[in-house]
């Protein structure tokens, strides 16, 4: 295990990946979200097999041993991919970039739960902080009082929560793949079932994109395909509950871009739930490092989080 060298990983994956959300909430008000889907997953493919050449791996990087795996995290991913995308179309950029914290969060019990990494008090009292943080965010769509309901953005706020939970599944399911399957079979396959699984929502009225959304959709699937390539090798140096809470560090970027392309004005109650996840996010990263200067050799850097791990 190479924690530092996954936390790397990890941190490139989130300016690569919130590159790809930008350009599909860009898109999201012309093109369905199950369309977005195909176009991320079927022009990343491309990208992971001119990868897959250049590191002389073809066609044997492929292979798998456990079909079925694949198959699993195939149908969670793009579960999770699908709800992202369309909750990008029901709200602000920040507000859906801090529900969707709630995936590194629901990883570290996903993982204990799953894969039996150790999981002490200490980290489950910054878990218990950080779901708080989530709660407060989501509070106010789901306000039931008189004039206060606003039913796109509460189905929003629900649709991103949900992409949360498969997204930590995902992540989980990874980890699981990566003990005996290829990085490029991994994601190769997700992406083929993904474009597949995409293709059922051709009933629910695709889209002829113009030139410039086209164009858009497609650099979509390369910077995913990119992304997908970072995410699924962080978690060969790293366990998942080292590097989930990075995903922390793209509140800067979702505040940022959300205003300046969007102008979209973050609310007070968003600011505090946000700060509240951070600060889950820093505890715990403190308490890792500061275990990881008292162990032996058996572990080291932010390490800590037991053996196995896990990640839209």
């Amino acid at each position: 295990m190479r924690p530092m060298r996954g936390i790397a990983l990890k941190m490139l994956s989130i300016v690569v990946f919130f590159a790809m959300a930008t350009l599909v909430k860009l898109t999201a008000p012309l093109i369905p979200p199950g369309e977005a889907v195909f176009f991320r997953s079927a022009f990343s493919l491309p990208v992971i097999v001119v990868w897959l050449a250049w590191r002389g791996e073809m066609p044997r990087a492929l292979s798998t041993t456990i079909p079925m795996g694949h198959v699993w995290r195939g149908l969670i991913g793009t579960t999770s991919m699908a709800l992202s995308f369309w909750a990008l179309g029901l709200l602000s950029l920040p507000e859906a970039t801090v529900i969707g914290y709630a995936a590194p969060i629901l990883t570290v019990i996903f993982a204990a739960m799953f894969l039996g990494e150790e999981v002490r008090a200490f980290r489950i009292t910054a878990v218990a902080l950080g779901m708080a943080g989530v709660v407060i965010v989501m509070a106010p769509r789901l306000t039931l009082g008189p004039g206060d309901l606003t039913p796109r953005e509460t189905l929003g706020a629900v649709v991103a929560l949900g992409a949360a939970v498969f997204a930590a599944l995902a992540q989980v399911q990874v980890r699981r793949l990566v003990l005996t399957e290829h990085v490029g079979a991994i994601v190769f396959w997700f992406l083929s079932t993904a474009a597949v699984l995409s293709l059922l929502t051709l009933p629910w009225g695709w889209v002829v994109p113009g030139p410039g959304t086209f164009a858009l959709l497609v650099l979509t699937g390369i910077l995913g395909g990119i992304g997908q390539i970072l995410l699924t090798a962080c978690y060969r140096h790293a366990d998942a509950g080292v590097v989930a809470p990075f995903d922390y560090t793209s509140i800067i970027l979702a505040l940022s871009i959300g205003y300046l392309v969007f102008d979209e004005v973050p609310t007070l109650t968003m600011l505090a739930g946000a700060a509240i996840i951070i600060a889950s996010g820093v505890v715990i990263i403190w308490r890792e490092r500061r275990l990881g200067l008292r162990r032996s050799g058996r572990d080291s850097g932010l390490g800590g989080w037991g053996p196995g791990g896990a990640d839209p």
